[in-house]
């Protein structure tokens, strides 16, 4: 979903088949990273997780070298931006998944629309504040769902005590460091608690179908597990 979401964005905002400028902080294993060097994109990947660094390093090490030559891989920590690269290098800009570890975020998101060109794309995934006790409540965890309603802290399936984000913080953040929100989605509105089966190709349509739609439709989009956010520096 974020890759179409995020596909959205950029077919709206720039010509077709212009080659950009993409960094992606938390790249993690470099999923999103090479999809978009595949692309055609000039991709910069900053992780700071060794592990996952070499995971990146190696899917990347088995792509043609065209991809190859389009992508590049720091080892680094994602509020570090201004050591390694100039105000303005970058057309596109990706963080998703990270904000949740960051205790203050502010640093991180001001440093990293400092990266943007004018005109460029902030494009960030956090966990949803506004809709922590959906996932216990649907669970018949009606404790953990109390609890749930007027906080920002929870524990992730990977069992790491992290923090959400609410919209209207992050939409304060945003127009306070330059890059005001353009767009919002909900990501996981139906698929969060749901089992991990394949189903067939037909059932997976249909899903990716009722997810897409309902990720930019409100109220749906509002308890969505997750939200991808999209901020163009002014």
């Amino acid at each position: 979903m974020v890759a179409r979401q995020l596909d959205e964005q950029i077919v709206g905002r720039y010509p077709v088949g212009q080659r950009l400028r993409v960094l992606d902080v938390g790249m993690g294993q470099g999923t999103q990273a090479l999809r978009l060097a595949r692309a055609g994109h000039q991709v910069t990947g900053l992780e700071r997780d060794a592990t996952m660094v070499a995971a990146a390093r190696k899917a990347l090490s088995a792509e043609p070298e065209g991809i190859r030559e389009r992508m590049r891989i720091i080892e680094g920590d994602g509020r570090d931006t201004g050591v390694h690269f100039l105000p303005g290098s970058f057309d596109v800009v990706l963080c998703h998944g990270v904000l949740m570890y960051v205790e203050e975020p502010d640093p991180l998101l001001a440093g990293l629309a400092r990266m943007l060109a004018p005109g460029g794309l902030l494009s960030l995934l956090v966990r949803n504040a506004d809709a922590l006790a959906m996932r216990p409540g649907l669970a018949g965890d009606w404790a953990g769902a109390l609890g749930a309603f007027d906080s920002t802290a929870y524990r992730n399936r990977l069992g790491l005590d992290v923090r959400a984000d609410r919209l209207s913080t992050l939409t304060a953040t945003l127009a306070g460091i330059g890059a005001p929100l353009q767009a919002w989605y909900g990501v996981r509105v139906f698929t969060d608690t749901a089992a991990d089966e394949a189903g067939t190709p037909d059932d997976m349509e249909a899903l990716l179908a009722c997810e897409e739609r309902a990720g930019r439709t409100d109220p749906y989009r509002g308890v969505a597990a997750l939200l991808h956010l999209c901020g163009v520096r002014g």
